[in-house]
């Protein structure tokens, strides 16, 4: 169905997700275009590709050749408004128009594919599996979730035998997916704008494993009761980490299958990235590449970008996070421990989505406890609209910690030039990390 459509226009195109696929698109020949309602440095890598982008919804902005209905595929992302002018156009005059899910389903159809699900360790997962893989020389391509450190992008290609892609529960957009192999790496509660509950979620990746195909493996969390390949850290499952430590700010442990013992190195720390190395380390098993390949393309992986990324560490230690849940702010906070047992730690934490913030206020409030100083900035928004009494300060009014703030980001950069603190962890999935370089030039000049 791809093959007859020359033109591929996105809606959202600076995403991190559609702009993996617009890089497919460009590799595939096609005449590859977009909006996005801001300038970013995904687009500006865009367009150095040749992408032609705009920034207003106006209609005209729309390059002539993406006007012809049947030569133009049109892609969005949910976080598009649907009265956004351009949607409207390409709605009403009645374009084909498809969602990123359904695109990744076209193109993984008749591939052999792994899908990465869980509410966390997704992008991490699957780059240490992308490193993996290339470093062997096997012919894939992925779509990644995140910029990878090794490669410089989150589209990595060297063939396309196989198809890697992170299996998203927003949306249920997982349910476009067939693959071979399938990884849940968790299941804790999220996106209650979608499930209402606990057992809707579980519900959805039950309704996933379905899909996997004949013959084909899944792998599962040991805390996940679905029926899987098991991995963890309890030595009943079917692979286990035991034997964690940080020596020389380096994680090491062992990987136990039934028969074997395998020792690891490896410069991501978190007892849940040594996970997320467990499930790729399995993954690369499956497909019989030899595991001592397998452990030092795991020593090689330089992570993500906004996965515990170290943006300085003089004079004081600073760390970009992608966290947005209040298990993965946990997760950070041990992980800061294990390297940092006797320094203090700032986390500053853009709230993101007002309705993850209603639904897992305490949680949130009880994860940031555990920092010496919290600093709160106003919700991110994304898709949403306000909902009445969910704001920051109320997040804030529930934080056990005498030490906390809430402040304009703009603010931060001062803000933080006067803290104690030995490390300073930004966290957040919304535009928090436009802050970052400023904070680190602040905190350089001190």
């Amino acid at each position: 169905m791809l093959s007859k459509y020359q033109n591929i226009y996105f809606l959202g195109i600076g995403g991190i997700g559609m702009s993996s696929l617009a890089q497919y698109f460009v590799h595939e020949k096609k005449n590859v275009g977009g909006y996005d309602k801001v300038e970013s440095k995904i687009t500006q890598n865009l367009e150095e590709i040749n992408v032609a982008i705009n920034y207003e919804d106006n209609v005209i902005n729309i390059p002539v050749e993406f006007f012809d209905r049947d030569k133009t595929l049109v892609i969005f992302t949910p976080a598009i408004p649907k009265l956004n002018k351009q949607f409207v156009h390409f709605k009403l005059n009645n374009f084909k128009i498809l969602k990123r899910s359904e695109i990744l389903g076209l193109i993984s159809k008749n591939k052999f594919c792994i899908a990465i699900a869980g509410t966390h360790g997704k992008t991490t997962t699957s780059s240490i599996l992308s490193h993996i893989l290339f470093d062997n020389n096997i012919k894939f391509t992925s779509f990644v979730g995140g910029i990878s450190e090794n490669y410089n992008t989150n589209f990595i290609q060297n063939g396309n035998e196989i198809i890697l892609v992170e299996a998203d529960e927003f949306d249920r957009s997982f349910l476009t997916l067939n693959p071979n192999i399938a990884c849940i790496t968790s299941i804790d509660l999220d996106h209650l704008d979608i499930y209402e509950n606990e057992i809707q979620l579980k519900n959805s990746f039950i309704d996933f494993t379905k899909r996997i195909k004949k013959d084909g493996i899944l792998l599962v969390n040991e805390n996940v009761s679905i029926n899987g390949i098991t991995f963890g850290f309890e030595n009943h499952s079917n692979y286990y980490i035991s034997d964690y430590k940080i020596i020389n700010n380096v994680s090491t442990f062992n990987i136990n299958s039934k028969e074997h013992v395998f020792e690891v190195n490896f410069d991501m720390p978190g007892k849940h990235n040594a996970l997320n190395a467990l499930v790729a380390f399995v993954v690369g098993l499956k497909l019989k590449i030899q595991p001592e390949k397998i452990i030092s393309s795991i020593l090689t992986f330089k992570g993500v970008k906004r996965r515990f990324s170290f943006i300085s560490k003089y004079p004081k230690i600073i760390i970009d996070d992608y966290a947005h849940h209040p298990i993965e702010i946990k997760a950070i906070r041990e992980s800061i421990r294990d390297l940092y047992p006797n320094k203090k730690v700032t986390a500053v934490f853009q709230p993101h989505l007002y309705s993850r913030t209603k639904d897992l206020m305490d949680e949130f409030a009880s994860s940031l406890s555990d920092f010496d100083e919290v600093i709160l900035t106003d919700i991110y928004p994304a898709r949403e609209k306000p909902i009445k009494n969910v704001n920051s300060n109320i997040l804030l009014s529930k934080i056990n910690n005498i030490n906390k703030h809430l402040t304009d980001k703009s603010n931060l950069s001062s803000h933080l030039s006067r803290s104690d603190s030995e490390v300073l962890v930004i966290m957040g999935a919304g535009d928090i990390s436009n802050e970052v370089e400023k904070i680190k030039k602040t905190i350089e000049q001190l």
